[in-house]
C-alpha cells in the first residue's frame, strides 16, 4: 500500500532533512519505491540534493521541489522578494504525480509547522491540503517540551494524525536528556520513532539503523 507523510519540526535546524532522508533509508532497506519531496526550500538546494540521494526512484525536480527561493528567510518574504507566489494547489499536483511513483512519500516541510506561505496560508494549510498523518522531528534542546506539546497541539487542531516523532539531539551540551524524552513520551499521543544522539558528522544511512517506521 502507498504510504505518504508530511514531516515538521519543532523549529528550524532541527534534523528535518536528515530524519526524512533516514525514513527513505529504512523503507528502501525494506523493499519499497521511496521518494522525498520538499515543496519549499528557501536559501539554497542541499536539502533537495540530500532528499534526492535517499530517495531509490527518480521524479522529475520540479515535482521533487515546485519552489526553490533564492534567500534563506521566512517563505513569504524569500518569495516576495523573488517575485513569486507559492501556490498550493501545484504542490497538490506535483505530491499527486510523486505519489504514483513510489510506494513510501516524504513530504517535508520549511522550518516549523506554521511557517507562512504567503499573506494568508502557512505550512499547516499546505499539510491540510495534501490530508497526509505527521511525523514531528524534535530538536533536543531547552525548551524542546513546550515547543513540541504546542506542535502536537496545532497539528491536532488542524484534524491531522500526529503518526509518530522522532528525537533529535542537536545541543551536544543538553541537561537530563533522557528526562525530557520521557516527559514527552508521557504526555505525546503518539509513538516514538526513534532517538538520534548529538553526531558530529550527521549520515542518514547511519540514522535510519536508529529509526523504526510509523504504523501504516
Amino acid at each position: 500500500m502507498n504510504r505518504a507523510y508530511f514531516l515538521i519540526g519543532t523549529d528550524t535546524e532541527v534534523g528535518k532533512t536528515l530524519a526524512a532522508c533516514a525514513l527513505l533509508h529504512a523503507a528502501t532497506a525494506q523493499g519499497m519505491r521511496t521518494l522525498g519531496m520538499k515543496p519549499v526550500a528557501a536559501g539554497g538546494s542541499e536539502d533537495v540534493d540530500a532528499l534526492i540521494t535517499a530517495s531509490s526512484v527518480a521524479a522529475p525536480r520540479e515535482c521533487v521541489n515546485p519552489y526553490l527561493l533564492r534567500e534563506p528567510l521566512a517563505p513569504h518574504i524569500a518569495a516576495r522578494r523573488d517575485g513569486v507566489a507559492i501556490d498550493i494547489a501545484r504542490i497538490a499536483r506535483c505530491f499527486g504525480e510523486l505519489r504514483g511513483l513510489a510506494d513510501f512519500l516524504v513530504v517535508e516541510g520549511v522550518g516549523g509547522f506554521r511557517v507562512p506561505l504567503d499573506e494568508s496560508r502557512d505550512s499547516a494549510d499546505l499539510a491540510v491540503w495534501l490530508g497526509l498523518p505527521v511525523i514531528l522531528v524534535v530538536g533536543l534542546r531547552l525548551g524542546c517540551i513546550n515547543h513540541t506539546l504546542l506542535t502536537a497541539e496545532a497539528v491536532r487542531a488542524r484534524g491531522l494524525r500526529l503518526a509518530g516523532w522522532i528525537a533529535n539531539q542537536v545541543d551536544a551540551k543538553m541537561a537530563c536528556v533522557e528526562e525530557n524524552i520521557a516527559a514527552l513520551r508521557a504526555r505525546l499521543d503518539a509513538p516514538l520513532l526513534g532517538s538520534v544522539p548529538h553526531l558530529t558528522a550527521p549520515d542518514a544511512a547511519r540514522v535510519a539503523g536508529m529509526l523504526t517506521l510509523p504504523e501504516d
